[in-house]
């Protein structure tokens, strides 16, 4: 692993920082690693440079090479940030961002190019990028910038999740309320933690089964509905959310607001 580390950053003059043991120790803690981050990079080298890194810091990867198939990602995935480079075949990283944002997408986009003029920095902005970097990248300030821009569209809280008088504490997989506190298994504190962590968005089967079974699986999607329903009959009588199933589609949470029910 060091050694293809080594070769790729030679090959490609990509200057990354000396961290030592313990700052990465740290940084890697403190990420959630269910979040799966799209990288849009047509240099297959610089792609999977790029997905050791974010493997390493405890991300999942799904890689493509230009904006088509980014937008194809998005249509079928959960994605939860986009690194992207703008110089791609097809489609490149501008129009990608245009098109997303067009239609009402917001999730997080760090550009990551060898394009430096301001006006190409202006032009990502405009586009609708939250972020701009330019090769060659420091990589402890590419994870710092990824991690802000994930809590700044509030998908992190220190690994802990509040919704009314509810918190979800990943790092025990616990829900607690009221001095109540309930142990969950697994896979169930995961997919309530996502539809949680997005109310009111619709999430399909198919994404659920790949953001927290992955697409490797074995499992069929039927076990989706399984786990909604354990997680339903755990939380009978609990006012603050609601997991509600739309037909045909898959799964969404709603945070009740308990003034307009009283």
């Amino acid at each position: 692993m060091n050694n293809l580390l080594t070769d790729a950053r030679s090959l490609f003059f990509v200057y990354f920082s000396v961290i030592s043991y313990k700052t990465q120790r740290e940084l890697r803690k403190r990420v959630f690693f269910m979040f799966q981050i799209l990288v849009a990079e047509d240099n297959a080298n610089s792609a999977k440079l790029m997905r050791i890194i974010l493997n390493q810091a405890g991300y999942k990867v799904i890689l493509v090479s230009n904006g088509y198939e980014a937008l194809e990602v998005m249509d079928t995935k959960h994605i939860d940030l986009i690194v992207l480079d703008v110089m791609m075949p097809k489609m490149d990283g501008f129009e990608f961002t245009r098109q997303l944002r067009q239609a009402g997408n917001t999730t997080p986009i760090l550009m990551v190019t060898a394009k430096y003029q301001n006006e190409d920095k202006c032009e990502g902005f405009i586009a609708g990028t939250d972020d701009y970097m330019v090769k060659p990248v420091n990589e402890m300030e590419l994870l710092l910038r990824i991690k802000a821009l994930l809590r700044r569209s509030q998908m992190i809280s220190e690994h802990k999740l509040q919704i009314g008088d509810v918190t979800l504490d990943y790092d025990s997989l616990s829900v607690s309320r009221k001095g109540e506190m309930q142990i969950l298994p697994q896979k169930e504190f995961y997919l309530l933690y996502t539809l949680l962590s997005s109310p009111e968005k619709v999430f399909t089967r198919l994404q659920l089964m790949d953001r927290i079974w992955g697409m490797n699986s074995e499992t069929v999607d039927t076990t989706v509905n399984v786990h909604v329903n354990r997680l339903r009959k755990r939380f009978d009588g609990w006012t603050e959310f609601e997991i509600v199933a739309i037909r045909g589609v898959g799964y969404m949470a709603v945070i009740k607001d308990e003034k307009k029910e009283g």
